[in-house]
């Protein structure tokens, strides 16, 4: 007997690409057989998928980028994208589909509504993205990962959080050393589109902040390429131990070494904050759509458990205040992180496979 299909329909950033992976590790430990569709710009952010994950490259494209003729030639590859994952599945019928939006997703999601497939979405964010608001009307459930998340009119959501990846999760509730006088780390990260500004930002205020409390500390600073050789020889400049990288691979082992972390709020960040549970510094991407950063640190935020900067309002001076208000003080660095983990979902996991093998199970009779 075949084992089931699950296609994960998914792309763009690694933030789509997270929750997608986490999903995929379940979903094989349980038997299944899982396929993800993307296309090539997705395909670049696959590295982290078991190796018995399929990888299926179709055609998709967006309307966000591009002059007079993207606009013209979008639809077209959009529209053979659909058909190529319909020919797909008519062959090898998926038992579930899954969205984590990004415009990669649009043709297995398109196929999947218009095959009439089992099939949900996964929106990381508190405002859907473009993709996932195209298909929350389409599909048979949305599955929430910052709650609450807005969503259309008529359209009901279950939160069940963003899942992270297994290396999270093994770091999970990991001890918190509180700020002292001794070698304290800071791990520094930006995302993929919203680094500069931290990079402009982060190393200024560490230079700036008192001399005994900057001699201990370590950076660790993800600093995207271009800004990378003037990061490192700015800390270098300044005496401050610094390592400087375009990615860390190993992010999980430095968060939990962190006496604090200074990030955007990107949705999988915030979930990785909060599962290993560290204090934080929030600074949401001004230009994120809908301003949807600004809504996933409101949980943490509110929790007390994170200080949220909006990006107006961002200096080199208010930002060494509020790292000293963290490491001067270790009782509230303390129950920050404390308050991290009172938020966390780390069963997000088996709350979106749940969903997954409801919908496979299909409607139940009486």
């Amino acid at each position: 007997m075949t084992a089931p299909l699950l296609v994960i329909a998914a792309g763009g950033t690694g933030g789509h690409m997270f929750p997608a992976q986490a999903l995929a590790e379940a979903m094989l430990r349980r038997g299944w057989r899982v396929k993800l569709m993307t296309d090539e710009r997705g395909a670049r952010y696959t590295g982290g998928f078991p190796h018995s994950v399929e990888i299926e490259e179709i055609p998709s494209g967006t309307f966000a980028r591009g002059g007079a003729l993207s606009k013209v030639t979008t639809p077209l590859q959009i529209g053979r994208g659909i058909a190529a994952a319909c020919w797909r599945f008519m062959r090898d019928k998926p038992s579930v589909v899954v969205g984590f939006g990004g415009y990669p997703a649009i043709p297995a999601m398109g196929a999947a509504w218009l095959l009439k497939l089992p099939r949900m979405i996964h929106e990381q964010n508190g405002v859907l993205g473009r993709v996932n608001e195209i298909f929350a009307s389409r599909v048979d459930a949305i599955a929430c990962g910052t709650w609450p998340t807005k969503l259309p009119d008529g359209q009901e959501g279950i939160h069940v959080g963003n899942p992270v990846r297994g290396a999270v999760l093994e770091k999970e509730g990991a001890p918190y050393i509180p700020p002292g006088d001794y070698p304290m780390s800071i791990l520094v990260m930006g995302g993929s589109q919203g680094a500069r500004i931290l990079s402009d930002m982060v190393p200024p205020a560490i230079a700036a902040l008192p001399d005994d409390l900057r001699r201990n500390i370590r950076v660790s600073h993800q600093a995207r390429d271009e800004d990378g050789e003037r990061v490192t020889e700015f800390y270098a400049a300044e005496g401050i131990n610094a390592d400087v990288k375009p990615f860390f691979k190993d992010v999980p082992r430095r968060m939990s070494e962190a006496q604090l972390v200074i990030s955007r709020s990107g949705a999988s960040s915030v979930a990785d904050i909060s599962v290993i549970g560290r204090p934080s510094i929030l600074v949401p991407f001004a230009a994120a759509a809908a301003d949807h950063q600004t809504a996933n640190a409101r949980g943490l935020k509110e929790a007390g458990a994170a200080i949220v900067i909006p990006e107006r309002l961002l200096t080199a001076e208010s930002l060494a205040e509020q790292i000293a208000s963290v490491l001067e003080h270790p009782r509230g660095a303390t129950q920050m992180a404390h308050a991290a983990l009172s938020v966390a979902i780390p069963d997000a996991t088996e709350r979106l496979v749940a969903m997954v093998e409801e919908l496979a199970r299909g409607p139940q009779t009486p």
